[in-house]
């Protein structure tokens, strides 16, 4: 009679050695990721770490809690792993929240436009709900990646809406034709995708400027960010629009580097806008903000939020601005 408890707390031990040596696995390994990604200064590859900075900030969380139901010499390991894991996510993420986003502007500030970033999938099936709720917000600039071409003849049909790189992947939709378009050239062997445009506003003329980066694990990605340097600092960047599918985050040094060199502002602070979708099924927690809106210092803020999901793998991004009074 007296075997049952044995077995039982035997059963239990067993289950709490499973738990904490997985704990310490799991700990370890995103902990030992977390440093390596605060590489990222010196090195590309270990860049590509950082973007999931903020899984590492919660692995560490966790594990820092189940260290409180540990017991023995496991307990002051797993804390450790928790703490190098929340503090390394945390030196990551940090300077998203302290750099500034421009300046702001109040809703109706006279000369606002409505600005429209998102990758709409090539493989989406609801077409025609994407346009619908495009047309539904009433933008002054809307740009696509992955453009499809059906979608792009269902808006201008509809709308009446003119184009920019209505050939390509990226397109740029806007309710009057643009005035001009001087296209920067790229240095020989660039993988870089860019579609840009010059249009009129009540506020003098802006430049818009679309592109699509290249995954981080892929060779292309290396140069991208330098050449789009070169493409922006070739055009005029007071009122200059950046928009785009950057597959980058705000954590990630890449990313950082740009914030700095572009001489433009990113108004998004860490929106996610990946994964909008899971097994072609809405998900709706995204956690990776790839996805940005920059402007030039002409422009202030007046609002950023995201979209709903509209049968694409990523969210849109919406960003209100206005001129800045001179």
């Amino acid at each position: 009679m007296r075997e049952r408890p044995r077995q039982g707390r035997g059963r239990v031990s067993l289950f709490r050695k499973v738990v904490s040596t997985l704990t310490v696995s799991i700990a370890a390994a995103s902990a030992a990721c977390a440093l390596l990604a605060n590489g990222g200064h010196f090195s590309g590859t270990l860049d590509i770490l950082a973007h999931l900075a903020p899984i590492y900030a919660v692995v560490g969380a966790l594990a820092l809690l189940v260290a409180v139901c540990v017991r023995g010499r496991r307990r002051g390991v797993v804390a450790a792993l928790g703490a190098i894991g929340v503090l390394s996510g945390a030196l990551l993420i940090a300077p998203e929240w302290h750099r500034s986003t421009g300046p702001d502007a109040p809703a109706g500030t006279p000369g606002t436009i409505k600005i429209i970033q998102f990758n709409t999938l090539r493989s989406n099936t609801d077409i025609r709900r994407t346009a619908d709720w495009l047309i539904a917000q009433r933008p002054d600039v809307v740009a696509i990646s992955e453009a499809r071409h059906d979608l792009r003849d269902m808006l201008r049909a509809r709308t009446g809406w003119k184009t920019a790189g209505s050939h390509g992947t990226l397109i740029i939709f806007t309710p009057g034709q643009y005035v001009k378009m001087n296209r920067p050239k790229l240095p020989k062997g660039s993988k870089l995708t860019f579609v840009n445009a010059t249009y009129a506003s009540t506020s003098g003329e802006m430049e818009v400027v679309t592109t699509h980066l290249d995954w981080p694990t892929r060779p292309a990605f290396r140069r991208q960010p330098t050449d789009l340097e070169g493409v922006t600092s070739r055009l005029p960047g007071e009122r200059m629009l950046l928009l785009g599918d950057f597959n980058s985050t705000p954590w990630s040094h890449t990313l950082q580097g740009l914030d700095r060199s572009l001489g433009l502002i990113r108004r998004d602070r860490a929106v996610p806008t990946f994964p909008a979708q899971v097994l072609g099924r809405p998900w709706p927690l995204p956690f990776l903000p790839i996805d940005h809106i920059y402007a030039g210092p002409g422009w202030a803020t007046v609002k950023v939020e995201r979209g709903p999901w509209l049968g694409s793998d990523h969210y849109p991004l919406i960003v209100t601005l206005a001129p800045v009074a001179n």
